[in-house]
C-alpha cells in the first residue's frame, strides 16, 4: 500500500497545486483509472499488468473465434 501512496505522491501530488479538492480529486480518480490499474500486476491475471495480459491473450482470443 505505501508504493502506491509513494507513486500516488511523485505522479499526481507533486506535479502541480491544485486550486479546489474537486479538481484534484478528479486527477487521482484518471491517473488511477488511466495509468496505475493498466499498469499494476493483478494476481488475478497471472502476476501481469492488464496491458501485458492483453498482448498474450490476444493471439489466442483471435483463434478461438
Amino acid at each position: 500500500m505505501e508504493s502506491f501512496f509513494a507513486l500516488l505522491q511523485k505522479n499526481v501530488l507533486d506535479r502541480r497545486s491544485w486550486r479546489t479538492r474537486n479538481e484534484l480529486r478528479i486527477a487521482i480518480v484518471t491517473w488511477i483509472e488511466r495509468t496505475y490499474h493498466r499498469r499494476r500486476r493483478q494476481i488475478r491475471l497471472g502476476r501481469l499488468a492488464p496491458v501485458e495480459y492483453e498482448t498474450v491473450m490476444a493471439p489466442h482470443t483471435a483463434l478461438a473465434a
